[in-house]
């Protein structure tokens, strides 16, 4: 007979299962021993990452692959401390997550012991809510309420702490009843008079623009957003992770704006008159390319809101509400756009060994096909970003808003995850691999068939260029790297070397028709730099 009393470690479970959570990213240990317990006879396949910080990248990487709520656990003190810097790249990209963590019983809370620390503390710049939770009703209640934040209004980690001995406390199995969030009311209702306001600014522009943010991608609005710009035949600009949203091989699609944007984006925020900002937070990159002008700017985010009409709610609402509103069109505009360049225009064509950067990364764009890459931090990061011609959202992952070292390989993974039938190519720099190198166990263990290329030039060029440009001379970024073959070898992850033109794109086309985990080390000119971005007038 079933009790009538329930572990809150077995709720919180149940909670997580009841509401379409497939994967949780994580790593065991003392403090969070009954939630394992619990995991132990779930349907939700825990994912064993081998440091923290990849837990909370793979949840993330997760999260914005499959447009779902990413979730990510580890135990109290050093293992809560591991996840920060995955947790903070979600906070500054607005990927939803759920974080656990696990911690010392409350008794021995603020008495400096065995991994005591003020988790909540640390946490709380990085989250949009850190929780510290004192009895397992208040914890089960919070993590129901958090799930619905995150499908129904703001992005971003929310962060449970909970006290071992709270984890194990009982509670009445009535409280598993509505535990599965589906109360649309809950949603963000936009405001008809400031809809209102919205369409009179557009029916009287001239030179309307559109600015699609992450908020479009996770209002999962690249229909409706393609849509409406096509019927009205307003152009269409990015930010960076909304790259996609509007196939960049569109005729509305004018590319990225603001640092490294193109040509024709940053001449359109410019120069328009009406900017129609969805789902974005006007960062400081991206208000480089945009001039004065009348905003309308959509966000489910109140507290980023700015410009003349502020709208807060969700992207893909807002046009389908505005959908059927006939507004004139602008040959003039559009006239003066086609003019312009939607592309970078990076010379590849060297036939140099070892192989120039820009040319490796342009034969493994052009193998890669339509595989999801996922970007990490350094030089290849962009020439990743110019040469890539983005044409479905979700399918360019990279932290933009944070850009961690090490993010390439765990993001792959949860990108894997949510994405069986997709490939992967993880492009990452040779320091990059060395952060978080340790996951090719987790590759290996699952099978995933994602492919790494390592940008190898022995050091941490962009910041030894950074370095002779403003001081004369470098300092500390050589590299001594290890056999990075001979090592995924010791993962049982197969592995080759390149360095020649033509053997990159060979190198990655094969690999990709195996459909197994593979590494390919590219070895690069050392002595190639990136082009820095002109300053915006």
């Amino acid at each position: 007979m079933e009790s009538d009393n329930l572990r809150c470690a077995d709720a919180l479970v149940k909670i997580l299962e009841l509401n379409g959570v497939k994967f949780l990213f994580g790593h065991p240990g003392e403090q969070i021993l009954p939630f394992y317990d619990a995991m132990r006879e779930s349907k939700i396949k825990h994912i064993l990452m081998r440091h923290e910080q990849g837990a909370a990248h793979a949840a993330d990487g997760y999260a914005r692959a499959s447009g779902s709520i990413g979730v990510c656990a580890a135990t109290g003190g050093p293992g809560a401390l591991n996840l920060i810097m995955g947790v903070a790249t979600a906070y500054k990209d607005s990927v939803p997550l759920i974080v656990i963590t696990g911690d010392v019983p409350r008794d021995m809370k603020g008495k400096k012991g065995f991994q005591d620390i003020d988790i909540g503390a640390v946490f709380k710049p990085i989250t949009l809510k850190s929780f510290d939770i004192k009895n397992p009703q208040e914890g089960i209640l919070t993590l129901k309420k958090a799930i619905e934040t995150l499908t129904y209004n703001q992005k971003g980690p929310i962060h449970l702490n909970f006290p071992k001995d709270v984890l194990e406390s009982y509670v009445d199995r009535s409280i598993l009843e509505s535990l599965e969030c589906e109360n649309e009311e809950y949603k963000t209702k936009i405001d008809f008079k400031k809809l209102h306001k919205a369409i009179k600014l557009l029916k009287n522009s001239e030179k309307p623009l559109i600015l699609a943010g992450a908020g479009t991608v996770w209002s999962k609005a690249s229909d409706s957003l393609t849509k409406f710009a096509m019927k009205n035949e307003i152009p269409v600009v990015t930010t960076y992770p909304a790259r996609g949203v509007v196939s960049e091989e569109s005729s509305i699609a004018l590319g990225m704006i603001g640092l490294r944007g193109t040509e024709a984006a940053n001449y359109a925020g410019k120069n328009c008159d009406v900017l129609i900002a969805l789902g974005c937070k006007f960062s400081e990159r991206t208000l480089l390319g945009i001039g004065n002008c009348k905003i309308i700017h959509i966000n489910i985010d109140k507290s980023v809101l700015t410009g003349d009409v502020k709208i807060q709610g969700d992207v893909k609402e807002f046009l389908d509400r505005i959908m059927d509103v006939k507004f004139k069109k602008s040959e003039n505009w559009h006239s003066i756009i086609n003019k312009l360049s939607t592309k970078h225009h990076i010379n590849t064509n060297y036939p140099n060994v070892p192989i120039k950067p820009q040319r490796a990364i342009k034969e493994i764009l052009d193998a890669s096909g339509d595989s999801i890459v996922v970007n990490d931090a350094g030089t290849h990061t962009t020439w990743v970003t110019l040469l890539i011609s983005v044409k479905t959202p979700s399918s360019l992952l990279f932290s933009g808003g944070f850009g961690p070292m090490g993010y390439g390989i765990p993001g792959a993974i949860g990108a894997a995850l949510a994405n069986p039938n997709k490939r992967v190519v993880a492009v990452v720099g040779d320091g990059d691999f060395q952060m978080t190198s340790q996951e090719l166990a987790t590759i290996n263990e699952l099978a995933l068939p994602i492919i790494i290329c390592i940008i190898n030039n022995n050091s941490l060029r962009i910041i030894k260029q950074w370095q002779e440009m403003q001081y004369g001379e470098s300092y500390q970024v050589e590299l001594e790297n290890p056999d990075f073959i001979k090592l995924s070898d010791a993962y049982h992850v197969l592995a080759s070397r390149v360095d020649s033109p033509g053997e990159v794109f060979n190198a990655v086309q094969k690999a990709l028709t195996l459909n197994i985990p593979y590494l390919i080390e590219v070895l690069v000119d050392e002595k190639e730099e990136i082009p820095l971005p002109e300053v915006l007038e």
